[in-house]
C-alpha cells in the first residue's frame, strides 16, 4: 500500500483522498504539519508542499498535480468513466477550473485562513490576524460569485458530468466550512453543489475528520445544512 503524507485540513490532501475514495484506491495515511517545516518533511518536500505519496523503492511524488497524475495513471477505473473527461475541450475546461481552485482560490483565500487558524496554532505563535481573515473573507465572496455564475448554467463545474474539478472545489469548501468560514445562507448555487458533493460516500471520511481541541463548525458533518 502507498504511504500518503497529508494534513487532514489541507485541501490538496483532501482532494487526493476524495479521488482515491472514488477510485477505490486505499491509502496508508500519515499526518504531518506543513507549517512546522520539520527537517524530515522538508527533506522530501523542500517547499513544504502536500500531499506526498511514497511507494517503496520509488522517488516520492510531491504536490497535488503530480499526485493526481500518479493516481490517474495507476488507479483510474477501466470499466467505468473516471474523473478526468476524455473529450479534449471538456478536459481543458476541467484543468482550467482546477488551476483556478488550486492556485487562485487557494492563494487568495484558503491558504491565509489555514495559516492564521491552523499554522499559527501548530507553531504556537498566537492568535489569528483578524485583518488577514477579513481580507480572505472578502476574496472568498468574489470566488463564490464566480462559481455561482458557473453553476447557474451547468450541472457541475465543468459541464453535465462530475469531474475532478468538482472534488477540488468541494475539498476547499470543506476546509473552509470546518473552520467556520462559509456563510451558506448566501452561498446560492455553491451551497446546492456542495450539498450534492457532501452526500457522496467518498465524502464520509472527510466529514469524520476532527482536530484535537479544534472542533468543526456546528453543521460541518450535517448533510442538511
Amino acid at each position: 500500500m502507498v504511504m500518503f503524507l497529508h494534513h487532514r485540513l489541507d485541501p490538496a490532501s483532501r482532494l487526493i483522498r476524495l479521488m482515491c475514495a472514488e477510485y477505490g484506491a486505499p491509502l496508508n495515511m500519515s499526518e504531518v504539519s506543513p507549517w512546522k517545516r520539520e527537517a524530515e518533511f522538508t527533506a522530501i518536500s523542500p517547499a513544504a508542499t502536500l500531499p506526498i505519496l511514497i511507494e517503496q523503492g520509488a522517488a516520492p511524488i510531491v504536490g497535488p498535480l503530480a499526485t493526481i497524475h500518479y493516481i490517474e495513471q495507476n488507479h483510474a477505473p477501466t470499466t467505468v468513466s473516471g474523473l478526468i473527461p476524455a473529450e479534449p475541450a471538456t478536459q481543458g475546461e476541467m484543468w482550467r477550473i482546477i488551476e483556478w481552485i488550486l492556485f487562485k482560490l487557494n492563494d487568495e483565500v484558503t491558504r491565509y485562513v489555514l495559516e492564521e487558524k491552523i499554522g499559527k496554532r501548530e507553531r504556537k505563535q498566537g492568535s489569528p490576524d483578524t485583518a488577514v481573515l477579513r481580507a480572505a473573507k472578502a476574496n472568498l465572496s468574489e470566488h463564490l460569485l464566480y462559481f455561482n455564475w458557473i453553476l447557474g448554467s451547468r450541472t457541475w463545474t465543468v459541464g453535465e458530468e462530475i469531474s475532478l474539478a468538482d472534488f477540488a472545489l468541494a475539498a476547499h469548501l470543506s476546509t473552509l466550512d470546518y473552520l467556520g468560514d462559509m456563510d451558506w445562507a448566501s452561498a446560492g448555487e455553491v451551497r446546492n453543489f456542495y450539498s450534492r458533493m457532501k452526500s457522496r460516500p467518498s465524502f464520509r471520511p472527510i466529514l469524520a475528520d476532527r482536530l484535537i481541541a479544534l472542533p468543526p463548525s456546528q453543521h460541518y458533518a450535517n448533510l442538511d445544512f
